[in-house]
């Protein structure tokens, strides 16, 4: 059988008809693909904190924490640009370690560098001598050294960290990535029941010098990432662990439209719940505070711009943090405090010292009351169970001075001849430019040397250090 195709003739309607079939089909289509686009933003908005991570862990087990920790040199990658990085097990930020009171830490500390190196547990009231928080120690390149460090019983729970400390070398190595947080359990506990089991973020603030040049800006991150997202239910509260774990940018921190809650600062819980719409970092600094999502919508934790010295660091957005839900007008009752005050104001006083941060910028020296370190020299001996008076003066016309002491904490009593309305005890606190802080630190429980300095390593480095000895 032969089959012969016809010519298909419409008509002018048929035609039309067709037109307008077609129109209709390229209509749907436009249509779905908007759909799709508009779809896929709503997934991005709604599920964006799947972008944010937490640093990697390790647990303490049966009352200790065994970890290895590995310190590299390598290229990494941020924003698509690569970079030379000093690490602890390759990852932008070392594993935290997590503890309890009285445990025992029990780290291999693996340096696979070309240099010396060490560790330092920044905020522990542990021991500083031999296998435990001691900064004299020095790990040749190729070599392993253990650290045993025995966590007190009654120690604070809080947030602390851990980094490169040996002089000369600590401003690089953690400027180039060596440092990891510590945080020791219990603090949720001593919220209200109803806030003991609110869900945790960890926001480890460290920047990096990707651009080469003087006038480069660092790169700020979070947890190792560049501006992370994620979400909070309306009159949803969390516990918020905010740490600068960098070497020397100050981080100036707001949330729009949210108040800081702070219970507790550098590792230690406050005697008084205090309300702060920003908080400054300088490096080293940590806060815990509590964070109740306000009204829907996406906010930037942002670090303000802040003159630091010569230098301008420019506002950034650290994370975005999304708020969904409909909003909650009767959120959770807050705490007013999480432990027993502890006031300094009036107890005995042992010693009063004046320490003076100078410098020659010029030359590159960087003197406590006119002396740059030496490892070799005790430059205060104290008797341990004394509390001392220190007034830190900062002689510098352009920078702040973060002053940190290892081992102690302390009670800032005034700031600038104005009485200072403490919340609790801390171990860093900023010393204004060509100004003066008095504190009182009390010397408990360890014996040994251990050191005190200006938290912007760079200068630590470069001499503003002082080595304290601590007797019986």
């Amino acid at each position: 059988m032969n089959f012969q195709l016809s010519p298909i003739i419409l008509s002018e309607a048929d035609g039309k008809i067709c037109y307008l079939c077609t129109i209709r089909i390229f209509v749907t289509l436009v249509l779905l693909v908007v759909l799709v686009c508009a779809s896929l933003i709503w997934y991005k908005i709604v599920f964006a904190q799947s972008t944010f991570s937490e640093p990697s862990e390790v647990r303490s087990q049966g009352g200790v924490l065994r970890a290895t920790i590995i310190a590299t040199k390598q290229q990494s990658q941020l924003n698509g640009k690569s970079f030379t990085t000093m690490l602890y097990n390759r990852s932008l930020v070392g594993p935290t370690l997590r503890v309890n009171p009285g445990d025992q830490l029990e780290l291999k500390l693996v340096n696979k560098l070309d240099e010396p190196t060490n560790l330092h547990f920044h905020g522990m009231h542990v021991s500083p001598s031999g296998n435990a928080d001691n900064i004299f120690r020095e790990v040749g390149p190729g070599e392993t050294a253990n650290y045993v460090v025995d966590i007190p019983a009654n120690h604070h729970p809080g947030m602390f960290w851990y980094h490169a400390h040996l002089h000369h070398f600590s401003y690089k190595q953690v400027s180039d990535g060596m440092s990891g947080l510590i945080i020791v359990n219990g603090l949720e506990n001593l919220l209200p029941s109803s806030l003991q089991h609110i869900n945790q973020r960890t926001f480890a603030m460290k920047d990096f010098q990707i651009e080469k040049g003087p006038a480069a800006a660092s790169q700020r991150t979070v947890n190792g990432q560049i501006d992370p997202q994620t979400s909070i239910a309306s009159g949803e509260t969390q516990l918020w662990h905010l740490a600068n774990i960098g070497s020397e940018t100050f981080y100036n921190v707001v949330l729009p439209g949210h108040v800081f809650h702070v219970i507790a600062e550098d590792g230690v819980p406050v005697w008084h719940v205090w309300d702060a719409n920003r908080l400054l970092l300088p490096s080293g600094k940590r806060y815990e505070v509590l964070v109740t999502g306000g009204a829907p919508g996406s906010y930037p934790l942002t670090a303000l711009s802040y003159h630091q010295g010569c230098v301008v660091c420019p506002q950034v957005t650290l994370a975005t943090i999304n708020v969904h839900g409909a909003t909650v007008l009767h959120p959770l009752p807050l705490p007013s405090s999480l432990s027993q005050v502890n006031d300094l104001s009036h107890v005995p006083i042992a010693h009063n010292r004046t320490i003076v941060f100078s410098s020659n910028d010029e030359k590159g020296i960087y003197m406590i009351n006119n002396k740059t370190y030496d490892p070799q020299r005790v430059d205060q001996y104290v008797h341990l169970g004394d509390v001392e008076q220190w007034t830190i003066k900062n002689m510098d016309y352009i920078d702040e001075r973060p002053f940190h002491i290892h081992i102690n904490d302390f009670q800032v009593m005034s700031v600038n001849g104005k009485p200072y309305n403490a919340h609790g005890l801390q171990d860093t606190v900023p010393v204004p430019v060509h100004g003066e802080v008095v504190i009182r630190i009390p010397f408990k429980d360890f014996t040994g040397r251990f050191v005190y300095h200006c938290h912007i390593l760079f200068h630590g480095d470069g001499g503003m250090m002082g080595v304290i000895q601590v007797y019986k």
